[in-house]
């Protein structure tokens, strides 16, 4: 096998640069150490906040447990799939771009080198004009069912625009 070809197919890694892309960056807000490591850093809680990238005026704050050691400190620890989320109306709704499908990945964050992720799902609950937020952990092979969930219910009047 040729060392310059991947096992990747390209296809699957343009898929990955444009789901990247079309996610939300988070912004560090603060940590607390959880365990005291003598070398490389300690265990952590970090929380985290992202403005959903196509509802304007909401903003989602994510706490995790993030793995210290020397593992850690080289980025080559796999982080555990505890995370909690809760999402507020931060100021005036609106919605950007493309209207909204019914669900949809709008944050994703690598908890391991290679194949685990944290993901935040926006769900869109018409009926009740209000946005519903999940976040979990999947690996490759196995994820977990731990998860975390929180919901914005919109202004009356305020239509969520839907595909």
């Amino acid at each position: 096998m040729n060392p310059l070809h991947s096992s990747i197919p390209v296809s699957g890694l343009l898929l990955g640069l444009l789901l990247a892309a079309s996610a939300a960056h988070a912004q560090a807000i603060g940590e607390v150490d959880t365990v005291f490591k003598l070398f490389g850093p300690d265990h952590k809680i970090v929380v985290e906040a992202f403005d959903d990238p196509k509802v304007k005026g909401v903003t989602c704050y994510v706490s995790r447990a993030k793995t210290g050691g020397i593992k850690g400190g080289l980025g080559l620890a796999e982080d555990k799939s505890d995370a909690s989320i809760e999402c507020r109306q931060v100021g005036a709704v609106s919605f950007m771009g493309d209207p909204l499908r019914q669900q949809e990945v709008v944050f994703t964050e690598r908890t391991s080198l290679v194949f685990k992720k944290l993901q935040v799902v926006r769900m869109v609950d018409k009926a009740r004009n209000t946005l519903v937020y999940l976040s979990y952990s999947d690996r490759v092979i196995e994820g977990s069912p731990d998860n975390s969930i929180t919901a914005v219910t919109l202004p009356t009047g305020l239509a969520i625009p839907m595909r």
